[in-house]
This record gives structure tokens, C-alpha cells and sequence, in this order.
């Protein structure tokens, strides 16, 4: 496509091509409007390339092989090698096939997609800055949708541009499996990508400045995530606080396997770090970083900074669109997506509340169809949670503590998966079912700590938001021996019917 220096005119114009960005492009296409979709890498977004698929392929594949490592306890002798290479190479062909398949959608609908960033003028026109200095080009919109999502956060002290300090994104570029990798930040993000490392061979520590780690799960979740983080010899390390870093050069590496060692290094002259020289315990290249601490200093060849995620709006130039942010910088909307300038929406990440994928597809469809001039609204009851570590973790609704924080008068029914057989053959036993339900039973959340926990935990959300009760999905029979027995156990121990537990 050429440019010209005349603006286009679009009765929509979408700033941001991933889940909600694309997913709103295609709603108003359909619905008749003239689209352009300016995204400045990749249409997928954050999401497709650098976030939900590209981490729960390379956790599927770390799956497998620690999955190898207990053959032997069902009578299986397995062994493993890991093919960097030939895994990262998987990684993409499963992005490359999404990443094709949104861009024949766009096309087939008429989706103008413009490679590029944009920058508003007015309330009415941006301008799209081309990529390799190609250009610009102005675009003047009837209604336009910030789906510019959000970015990791970057912390003092640890910054992304060094080469061996690691956001999310760039841990998912699977450069190489590191032998020792330290994981600042214990929420669920570290927890996912810290479990698929140590699977996949890393020595992995975590390290967590709060008393207690994942604060948004309840006792018995943690208690089985720690056992989890023994098995697979991750240290964890609550109450720790990051200082800085120094690199160091070993001066006489030593094997993994060999046992600890009292190897003298000194501090890199290219670092800007302080302090003296350092005594490196474990030696596995010739060269590390030394995290200082709280609780001393841990040493590492690749720092992950999981701390979390900040919303994307820059170079936007909000105040010349007269768009208003709350004081974290998130865009601000009413249930169907308007910001404060009713011609412009927001959604996804940029807009807040959990940053979830699925939240942004909804929101999508909403703004997509209300500019459009449909009059649609946001009013979903639950947005699922899925936590991809091990056990796996999801949850719709509300938990018990969050039922009585909110002063309501709460029962729980509970199941747990060593009573059934299915999880038992899969030699996977460890977890449970959990239902929160009001007095009159109509049922407010289920938590599912388990196998297959994210495919398990759609039937609860449809429960809840249909209004079902307790007694309503303890009749619903269940195939067996599957997983889903137990949400309809869970169920049947509410109600005191139960006889498998």
C-alpha cells in the first residue's frame, strides 16, 4: 500500500491488532463499516506472539518431558532430550498458523490493516507513523478503539535492555534453556514460566518481596504449589527483597553436577554495578550474575522480571484526543467501552481490570458492534481465571474469602481429585473442586486445582451466569471416569449426597 500525503477516511479506525484490537476490526466490518486496523508488529497482538500461545505451547512441550521423568513410576522407561531448536521452530509454526489465519479474516471482511503506530491529532484524525521511515499517513475517523494493550513493568535496578535480564516476552523467545535462572516476582506469570523452565532444566528461584506469593489463591492452593515447587527444586523466596545485580567472571568453572565450589570472581568492568569481588557457589558457564538481596545474593545466568503489567499508551498523545486515564495511567470506559469522548472506546489491557485475552475478545465484540450502532454492553457475571502452572489453577466467580469479604453468607461444597478415577490413571491426584454457593445454593464460584483445569472451568462459568443452582448441576450427570465428575461431586458433597468422599 502507498501512502499519500492526502488523510483517509474510515468510519472506524482500530489502534492495536491483538484479541480485542483484531477481534473488534472484524465485528464492525461485518456489521458494514469501513475498517482500518493499524497494529505496528503482527496482528495477535502481545498475546499471540509474545504471551497466551507462545507459553502454553512451550509449558505443554516442558510437560511432556517431566512427564518422561515419572514414567517409570506407571512402568514406563522413557528418555528425553530437549532440541532447543526444533522447539522454539514448533513455537512459531503454531503463531505463524493464528497469525495467518487473523490476517485471512481481516482480508475476507475488508480490513484495511496498516503496519505502523499511530499518534492522534484531534478527536478526529491520527496520524499513523510507517515502519523504516516510510512515511506517514493521516487518517481522519467517525469512531476509533484503543486496543493498544499493556507492556511488562520494568523495575529499578534490573533493566530489559540488558542482554541476560529477561520480561516475559523475552523469556518466550526461548534463546536457550539456562542452568540457573532466578524469577523476581512470585503472581502468576512467574509461576508459569518459572515451572516450565525448571521442567524443561533449569535450576529456578523465585524470589517474592511479599509475605506469601499468588495472594489471589486460597491456603490450600499454596500449600499444594510449594509442594509442587519441592519436587521440582525450585526455591522459593518470600519476604526477599531485589537490590541490584553485579556481573561476574568465573575464573575456573565448575560442572552442574560436580557439587558446590568456592570459585573467586571479580566484578565485570562493563558493569555499573558496585561491590567487590564475589564467591560464586555453583559454576556452570564462565560467567553470572550475582542478584543481591535481602537474604544475600543468589547467583544466575538470566534474570525473568515478572512483576507485572502497566497499559501501553506510548506516543498515543491522548490529550490532543482529549482522552482521559485513571491515576495507573488505564483508560477509563462505560460498559460499552466509551471513554469519555463517546465516539472513541477502549478495551483490553489498555482499559484495565484483569488482563485477560478472553476479557479483551468480549470487549472487542462490544465496541466493534457499538460503533457499529449497535446498542450492546459489557454485562458478563464472571471472567474465568486460568493459572497454566502445575497443579493448574482456574476459578470463576468468587472464592470463599472474597464472598465474606463482600459480607455474604456463603456454603462450599469440595471434592478432591485423590476420589477420582480418572485424575488416579492419569497419575495426576493431586488438587480439587471447590464450589461457593449463597443460602438459597445458587452457585457464585467454583475453583478447580487440578488437571485440565482450564478446560473444566468453561461448565462453571455458564452455570453462573445461566443462574444455576447447586442442586441444578448435581443432577446434570457426568460421564465416567472423566475429570468433570468432580465439579457434579463437588456439588453432591455441597449438598451432603455425596458417597464418593
Amino acid at each position: 500500500m502507498v501512502m499519500g500525503d492526502l488523510p483517509q477516511e474510515t468510519d472506524v479506525l482500530i489502534i492495536g491488532g491483538g484479541p480485542g484490537g483484531y477481534v473488534a476490526a472484524l465485528r464492525a466490518a461485518t456489521l458494514g463499516k469501513k475498517v482500518i486496523l493499524v497494529e505496528k508488529e503482527k496482528l495477535g497482538g502481545m498475546c499471540l506472539h509474545y504471551g497466551c500461545i507462545p507459553s502454553k505451547t512451550l509449558i505443554h512441550a516442558a510437560n511432556f518431558v517431566e512427564d518422561a521423568r515419572h514414567a517409570e513410576e506407571i512402568g514406563l522407561s522413557v528418555s528425553t532430550t530437549v532440541n532447543v531448536e526444533k522447539l522454539r521452530a514448533w513455537k512459531q509454526s503454531v503463531i505463524g498458523t493464528l497469525c495467518t489465519g487473523i490476517e485471512h479474516l481481516c482480508k475476507k471482511r475488508g480490513v484495511t490493516v496498516i503496519q505502523g503506530t499511530a499518534q492522534f491529532e484531534s478527536p478526529n484524525r491520527a496520524l499513523i507513523h510507517l515502519p523504516d521511515g516510510a512515511g506517514k499517513q493521516g487518517i481522519e475517523f467517525g469512531k476509533a478503539i484503543i486496543a493498544t494493550g499493556s507492556k511488562s513493568i520494568e523495575i529499578p535496578g534490573f533493566p530489559f535492555s540488558h542482554p541476560r535480564i529477561w520480561s516475559s516476552r523475552d523469556a518466550l523467545e526461548l534463546s536457550e534453556i539456562p542452568p540457573r535462572l532466578v524469577v523476581i516476582g512470585a503472581g502468576y506469570i512467574g509461576m508459569e514460566l518459572g515451572f516450565m523452565y525448571a521442567k524443561l532444566g533449569s535450576n529456578v528461584t523465585m524470589i517474592e518481596s511479599l509475605p506469601s506469593f499468588m495472594p489471589h489463591v486460597d491456603d490450600e492452593t499454596r500449600r499444594l504449589l510449594e509442594k509442587r515447587m519441592k519436587e521440582l527444586g525450585v526455591d522459593l523466596k518470600l519476604n526477599c527483597k531485589v537490590e541490584g545485580f553485579t556481573e561476574t567472571t568465573v575464573t575456573a568453572a565448575t560442572d552442574r553436577a560436580g557439587g558446590k565450589s568456592n570459585e573467586k570472581s571479580g566484578k565485570n568492568k562493563n558493569s555499573n554495578q558496585t561491590n567487590g569481588p564475589e564467591t560464586l557457589e555453583i559454576g556452570a558457564q564462565d560467567a553470572a550474575l550475582a542478584v543481591k538481596t535481602s537474604m544475600g545474593s543468589v547467583y544466575t545466568d538470566y534474570i525473568l522480571v515478572c512483576v507485572g503489567h502497566k497499559p501501553f499508551t506510548d506516543g498515543l498523545a491522548l490529550d490532543k484526543a482529549r482522552v482521559l486515564t485513571d491515576e495507573r495511567g488505564f483508560i477509563a470506559t462505560n460498559i460499552s467501552m466509551q471513554t469519555n469522548q463517546p465516539h472513541i472506546y477502549a478495551i483490553g489491557d489498555v482499559r484495565g481490570g484483569p488482563l485477560l485475552a478472553h476479557k479483551a475478545y468480549l470487549e472487542g465484540k462490544v465496541a466493534g458492534e457499538h460503533a457499529a450502532g449497535q446498542n450492546v454492553a459489557f454485562l458478563a457475571k464472571v471472567i474465568p481465571s486460568v493459572i497454566f502452572c502445575d497443579p493448574e489453577i482456574a476459578s470463576a466467580g468468587l472464592t470463599e474469602a472474597e464472598a465474606k469479604k463482600q459480607g455474604l453468607m456463603v456454603k462450599t461444597g469440595r471434592f478432591p481429585f485423590q476420589a477420582s478415577g480418572r485424575a488416579l490413571s492419569m497419575n495426576a491426584g493431586d488438587g480439587f473442586v471447590k464450589v461457593v454457593a449463597s443460602q438459597d445454593n445458587t452457585i457464585l464460584g467454583v475453583q478447580i486445582v487440578g488437571p485440565d483445569a482450564g478446560e473444566l472451568i468453561g461448565e462453571a462459568v455458564l452455570a453462573i451466569e445461566l443462574g444455576a443452582t447447586v442442586e441444578d448441576f448435581a443432577m446434570s450427570i457426568h460421564p465416567h471416569p472423566t475429570l468433570s465428575e468432580g465439579l457434579s461431586e463437588a456439588m453432591e458433597n455441597f449438598l451432603g449426597k455425596g458417597v464418593h468422599s
